[in-house]
Formats: C-alpha cells, sequence, structure tokens
C-alpha cells in the first residue's frame, strides 16, 4: 500500500492536464485499478486482519482522491489562466485601423454641380430612366430619321420604349406640369451604345432648362460662365460656338478655358427651339429659353485629370482612395 500509494503521489504530481488525471484516476481507483484489486484481495485476508485491512485500503483510497481533487483544483485553475492569456488584449496598443468609404468622385461632382445651379436659383428635378420615344425623342423635335433614334443608339425595349438616352425628358415633363416662369437642372443615368477611354453605355448628365420672357444668348453665356468659375476656378472662361442640336435654335457647342489645358469642349447648349415650346403647349412669341446639357463624368474627368472615363467604374479602391 505504501509502495501504490508513492507511486500515485508521483503520477498525480507530474500530471498536465485533466485529461492525463483522469486517466491516472482509472489507472489507480477503476473497477480493475490497483485499489480496487487491493480490496478484492480482502477474502485472502484471515478473518480477524480484514477489519484493519479494509480500513487500511480505504484509507488508501481517500489520500489517493484527495490527492487527484487537489490536483485538479490545480489544473482547472492552470488552464484558465492559460486561457485568459490566450484571450489577454493589450489596451494600450492602438487597435486595427478601418478604413472609411467617402464619395466617388462622380457623385462629389454631381453634388457640387447641383449646389451651383441651385446658388442660381434652379430647382433639381428628376425624372424616369425608362422613357417612350416621344418624350425622349419626339417632344424634343428629333425626327425619326435622326441617327440618335438607331438602335445602334440607344437601348430598346420595344418600338417606343427605351432607356432615355439623356436628360432632356425630364424637361418635357416639368414643361407638361407647370408654366412657365422655369428654372430646373435634371441629373441622372444615361444609357447610350458607347464604350471607349471617353464614352460609357451607362453615364451621368446633367441638364439645365430656363423658360422666361425675353431670354437671350446673354443670359446662356451668363450662366454657363459662372457654373465654369465655380466649378474650375476663377480664371476659367467660356465660348461658344456654333453647331446644331433638334431642340434648340441657335444650338452651340461650349468650350471651357482651363488654365494648362488650354480650350476644351464640355457641353452643348442653345436657344430652345420654338417646336418644342408648341409640342408642350407654350407659346414661342411670348416665351423663350434656353437649355444646356453636359456630362458629369466628363466634368470628373477634367476636375480630377482622369484620362480613361473606365476608371470611374472599376471601383478599384486603390484609384478611388486617390480621390
Amino acid at each position: 500500500m505504501d509502495e501504490i500509494l508513492k507511486e500515485a503521489k508521483e503520477k498525480i504530481k507530474s500530471a498536465e492536464s485533466m485529461e492525463e488525471l483522469n486517466k491516472i484516476k482509472v489507472e489507480f481507483l477503476g473497477k480493475k485499478g490497483k485499489v480496487s484489486l487491493l480490496m478484492k484481495r480482502i477474502k485472502e485476508i484471515p478473518p480477524e486482519e480484514r477489519k484493519e485491512y479494509g480500513k487500511a485500503v480505504n484509507d488508501l483510497k481517500k489520500k489517493i482522491e484527495s490527492m487527484i481533487s487537489e490536483r485538479a483544483e490545480d489544473l482547472k485553475a492552470l488552464e484558465k489562466r492559460k486561457m485568459y492569456e490566450k484571450m489577454w488584449v493589450d489596451v494600450t496598443i492602438p487597435g486595427a485601423r478601418r478604413k472609411t468609404g467617402h464619395e466617388h468622385p462622380v457623385m462629389r461632382i454631381w453634388r457640387e454641380m447641383e449646389d451651383i445651379f441651385v446658388s442660381m436659383g434652379y430647382e433639381v428635378v428628376e425624372g424616369p430612366e425608362v422613357e417612350d420615344t416621344w418624350h425622349n425623342f419626339d417632344a424634343l423635335n428629333t425626327p425619326e430619321w435622326h441617327p440618335a433614334r438607331d438602335e445602334h443608339d440607344s437601348f430598346y425595349f420595344s418600338d417606343d420604349l427605351l432607356l432615355r438616352t439623356h436628360t432632356s425628358p425630364v424637361q418635357i415633363r416639368t414643361m407638361l406640369s407647370k408654366k412657365p416662369p422655369i428654372a430646373i437642372v435634371s441629373p441622372g443615368k444615361v444609357y447610350r451604345r458607347d464604350y471607349d477611354a471617353t464614352h460609357l453605355p451607362v453615364f451621368h448628365q446633367l441638364e439645365g432648362l430656363y423658360v422666361d420672357k425675353k431670354v437671350n444668348v446673354g443670359h446662356l453665356k451668363f450662366t454657363l460662365s459662372e457654373f465654369a468659375r465655380k466649378m474650375f476656378g476663377e480664371s476659367s472662361k467660356v465660348r461658344l460656338r456654333p453647331s446644331f442640336f433638334p431642340f434648340t435654335e441657335p444650338s452651340f457647342e461650349v468650350d471651357v478655358y482651363l488654365e494648362g489645358y488650354g480650350w476644351l469642349e464640355i457641353l452643348g447648349a442653345g436657344m430652345v427651339d420654338p417646336e418644342v415650346f408648341k409640342n408642350v403647349g407654350y407659346d414661342p412669341e411670348e416665351w423663350s429659353g434656353f437649355a444646356f446639357g453636359m456630362g458629369i463624368d466628363r466634368v470628373a474627368m477634367l476636375k480630377y485629370k482622369i484620362t480613361d472615363i473606365r476608371e470611374l467604374v472599376k471601383n478599384d479602391a486603390r484609384f478611388l482612395s486617390s480621390y
């Protein structure tokens, strides 16, 4: 019994885990354990010595159980400490920095353009992206033979339903719903069959309309000059070159002068064609006005010196973080 107690004491003391301790418990106190085998030998002991023998075996069992219990408490405390050490965090170390998002350069320019025109008294108006051909073409004096109506330029759902090719239909819807004077800008997505370094099939456009009495080209040029000055800086200026658009007469290509770049074309504009006024029920003898349209993406490219418009839709975080 002394040898068993000594052996148990050494093994229990050296146990490094609860699993190892349980194996030791089975070895000594299990059904076939060393202490249990001693108890089974009681029938071999002379009757007069059995009482003393049984008491000695029970004392041995209690001592081993006590040692196992004490070691179990130590091991539980040790495992708990190891768990805490594993979970421990040094609160004095700076935490991980989460990258914060910001406005896409196109959306930033969109908001900036809206703010500029709102500051000049314009109202921001939006409209549907799926349009009928009357609002998108006919009401804007675009004849059926015009190339802009071809399927290779536009996304059609049916003969008279398509994705809008510009935001000008919003101008038509506004004039149909209210009487002059009108001063609106209509930003939004537009769709055309183009894809290269300067064109996208889905891009953003902002168009403006001003209708009142005795509106002339001077008002148009002043408005665009103010926009260029606020968007590109005090040194910028604009010039109007004669052009043709079905819904304006006269029509102009508008260039802006940027320091370091020279003259760059950024938009089209003109005086609203009398036929457009007739289509919405305005008397062209009483009312006059101008309209203009520009690509928001194109303005963003100029403002941020981006050479390929496709970079704007790649969602490359490295690119976007520069803006």
